[in-house]
């Protein structure tokens, strides 16, 4: 149903800076297909990301076309399509100052019931000046199922970033609803090293049942800054905004 003629998509500005900073913002946003049909939620995106010097977006539920540039000038994008409904995609996007070395676009093996759509997930890396690479997994998890397909899909998608060895970031909503979701979403990440960001505004975290929905997992960089954004029911999810920074080895000589 609504099956997506294309998977990935991307488009590329003509200015993008050439690598990241050491020190970079990331915003992550479940926008519930938004971004494009609010001009309130334009704007917002427009003043937060020179507010807070945000350098990577990555957005759950959001609507694309290829002919369509990310609303924002000096940003690139790759995104990943689950659904497609008259010209219109909808999927994982993630934006940055930087166009991405490489991307690439996954499906959910299982569906959302049994006759429902897949979910999308999007791997891509980026360049620091040193040239080692960043690497983001921007995740929107698999919900209307059973205990046992989550964990298969979590430990799906945890495995394609298993190889890289430099800095990443793991972030979405990952649709933890319940004990047995959340700690799985735990144990798995800490298999992986990953650090998960803690929030002071934690009540203004999406959650469901009491536990939390979005989250932003972290590796081989340093947590400088973390922001719960409040705007005004642009979407049904608040915006979570960190600053991090590479952490870099000095030899001795």
């Amino acid at each position: 149903m609504f099956k997506p003629s294309r998977l990935h998509h991307s488009a590329c500005r003509d200015h993008c800076e050439l690598a990241l900073a050491d020190s970079f913002g990331v915003l992550c946003w479940n926008v519930y297909k938004n971004n494009h049909k609010d001009q309130r939620f334009q704007d917002f995106l427009a003043r937060e990301v020179n507010k807070q010097s945000i350098d990577c977006i990555l957005f759950q539920e959001a609507s694309f076309r290829d002919n369509h540039h990310f609303q924002l000038p000096d940003f690139s994008y790759d995104a990943a399509a689950n659904l497609e409904f008259r010209g219109e995609f909808y999927g994982v996007l993630t934006a940055s100052r930087v166009e991405s070395i490489d991307a690439q676009a996954y499906l959910s093996e299982g569906r959302e019931t049994l006759i429902g759509p897949h979910k999308s997930l999007l791997l891509s890396r980026y360049p620091f000046a040193d040239g080692s690479t960043l690497m983001i997994l921007n995740i929107h998890a698999i919900n209307f199922r059973e205990t046992k397909r989550y964990f298969k899909e979590l430990e799906r998608f945890f495995a394609l970033v298993t190889q890289h060895s430099g800095p990443l970031i793991v972030a979405g909503d990952f649709n933890s609803w319940n004990k047995k979701r959340m700690d799985k979403l735990h144990q798995t990440a800490m298999q992986l090293s990953l650090t998960a960001v803690s929030f002071e505004s934690k009540e203004k975290i999406k959650s469901f049942m009491g536990k939390d929905l979005d989250f932003v997992f972290y590796r081989g960089l340093r947590l400088v800054e973390t922001v719960v954004m409040d705007t005004d029911r642009l979407s049904d999810h608040n915006p979570l905004f960190v600053r991090l920074e590479r952490e870099i080895t000095v030899m001795q000589s």
